[in-house]
């Protein structure tokens, strides 16, 4: 009797065990998975690089493992490839004019320095774009913190234009609403300059963008170029508002086509 007494008890104990440690499992399971499911953050990513800088390529590289990490988050990527290196001995295929523009209005914006690989996290700081932990940091406390804006966005794919459909109910004269259209991912065999030999591989880099005023214009449409070498799979547009005087992005989103 008292041994059948000890492996009730036992049992009992163990089932008691393992319920706890079960419960506490899923509550941290849910952390995980949920860390923004009460404050609505976001982060927006903007990389400044260039493929005729060899400080760059591990930026590149860590923009393709943040994509890979923040997949299932609301985290939006955005690589501008300036064109200032390309006197250097390297044109880069990526970069344009109003990409580098971009980055100058930033260093306007956040009183900083123009360098490459620079990264700015939703329009209000600024970090080398290989610095892996400040920027990890900067996304989970972006995601903590900010509060998103609603933007509904919707793209089509014809023949020789891609139409982008978008509306909010944000206005203010202060922001601006900016569509970019993205290549998912690329990679160059470089021939000249200081990656030379290199075979670089790059992560959402931007070949166009449209600015479009929110005040009044609340809906509409937009309407981009067909690219070169343009697919469904491998392009998506992201949108996002921002406060054209402060930098700060209230919202972001992004679509794929249809």
């Amino acid at each position: 009797m008292i041994l059948k007494n000890l492996i009730t008890v036992s049992a009992f104990t163990a089932l008691l065990f393992a319920t706890s440690a079960f419960i506490h499992q899923n509550k941290d399971q849910k952390t995980v998975q949920h860390p923004t499911s009460e404050t609505n953050g976001f982060a927006v990513l903007e990389l400044f690089t260039s493929e005729g800088c060899s400080s760059c390529p591990p930026a590149d590289e860590l923009m393709g493992k943040i994509e890979k990490e923040y997949k299932d988050e609301p985290v939006y990527l955005l690589s501008y490839h300036i064109d200032y290196w390309n006197r250097l001995g390297w044109k880069d295929r990526f970069s344009t004019p109003e990409s580098s523009q971009r980055q100058q209005q930033y260093s306007r914006i956040l009183n900083s320095q123009v360098y490459t690989p620079q990264l700015v996290v939703n329009g209000k700081k600024e970090f080398v774009g290989s610095d892996e932990n400040n920027i990890k940091n900067a996304i989970q406390k972006a995601l903590l913190t900010s509060k998103k804006t609603n933007i509904e966005l919707s793209a089509t794919a014809f023949q020789n234009s891609i139409k982008v459909q978008y509306k909010t109910a944000f206005t203010d004269s202060k922001n601006m609403l900016l569509i970019n259209l993205v290549e998912k991912h690329s990679a160059t065999q470089v021939g000249k300059g200081e990656n030379e030999g290199r075979h670089l591989h790059h992560w959402q880099i931007v070949h166009q963008q449209n600015q479009i005023s929110l005040n009044p214009q609340q809906e509409g449409v937009t309407i981009f170029k067909i690219p070169e070498e343009f697919s469904l799979e491998n392009w998506e547009v992201v949108a996002f508002i921002q406060n054209v005087k402060t930098g700060e992005i209230l919202g972001s989103t992004k679509t794929t086509f249809k």
